[in-house]
């Protein structure tokens, strides 16, 4: 079994060209499933029914799991079920006709335009990481790509004459971003002076951050530095590693930004994802009518 995982997961690798961090979540799942039916006594996948299937769901509905996680493993599950039958490994999919649960689409999170520019204060930039993470989180608010885009960013990606940078986002997929004048200023600065500082001996390296170890800097290393510079901008909201992307979308939209244009800023394939971010700005709208109207809220 675990021999047809690997090369599920190979499959999406090469023909679907799936993002990295959506491989380790299909091959995550897949791993405790098969885990979980390798416990029940199974030892071929073509022995595996629903009742397998729903049984383990309702053990991950057990230990608390959110909705999310669940329909999440429904989508992994189905997906590697269909592959096999594709590939003539098992004659029928037990998966099929299993609904995934229509799940409650959340807001993101965003800041006000003055959290933003707290949070972008945060920084002494009179040392190189302090420069660099300026750099970093300037970049991120000015153009809203995905950390993810952020940290795989190499020096050649960057065109700070012409104002833009090349990035390759979820599916292989590249695009270019417009870069703002203050991000390119810093950007410039950081290449220039901090980043020289923090390479070491590592003359070699492509990547555009780097750590204190003069190699490419972590999902995880960003996500640390973020939430230490929201805590000392005194920010007390729930932040995440796309807080500013999120940010990034709905200032523009609030500032009457056309919805396509943002689509093709953020990378998203389909405008529906990005039509989240309208339901956000709209909510504004309704907490500046209510406080700004004279017959908004009269008794």
């Amino acid at each position: 079994m675990k021999r047809h995982l690997h090369n599920f997961i190979h499959y999406l690798t090469v023909e679907r060209g799936l993002a990295h961090n959506t491989l380790e979540s299909y091959e995550r799942d897949l791993i405790h499933y098969l885990g979980y039916i390798d416990k029940q006594g199974v030892r071929s996948l073509e022995e595996t029914g629903k009742f397998h299937i729903v049984q383990y769901l309702q053990e991950l509905k057990q230990l608390g799991r959110a909705p999310a996680t669940l329909s999440r493993n429904i989508v992994s599950i189905r997906a590697f079920y269909q592959y096999l039958v594709r590939e003539r490994l098992i004659v029928q999919d037990p998966s099929v006709h299993m609904e995934t649960p229509k799940l409650e689409k959340r807001l993101p999170k965003v800041l006000t335009v003055e959290e933003v520019e707290r949070l972008l204060d945060a920084q002494e930039t009179t040392a190189a990481a302090g420069m660099r993470d300026k750099a970093m989180l300037e970049l991120l608010y000015a153009t809203g790509i995905r950390v993810s885009e952020l940290i795989s960013l190499n020096v050649g990606d960057v065109n700070i004459e012409m104002g833009f940078i090349h990035c390759t986002g979820k599916g292989s997929k590249e695009r270019i971003v417009p870069l703002g004048r203050i991000a390119a200023v810093w950007l410039s600065q950081y290449i220039e002076s901090a980043r020289l500082h923090l390479l070491r001996q590592e003359k070699s390296e492509e990547a555009l951050f780097i750590n204190h170890l003069g190699t490419r800097l972590t999902r995880q290393g960003f996500w640390k530095i973020m939430k230490r510079y929201a805590r000392e901008a005194g920010i007390d909201k729930e932040i995440t590693p796309h807080t500013l992307r999120h940010s990034f979308a709905t200032h523009l939209l609030e500032n009457g930004a056309d919805l396509r244009s943002v689509q093709e800023m953020l990378g998203h394939a389909d405008i529906s994802t990005t039509q989240v971010y309208t339901h956000v700005t709209k909510s504004k709208m309704k907490e500046i009518y209510d406080r700004t109207h004279p017959r908004a809220n009269m008794t």
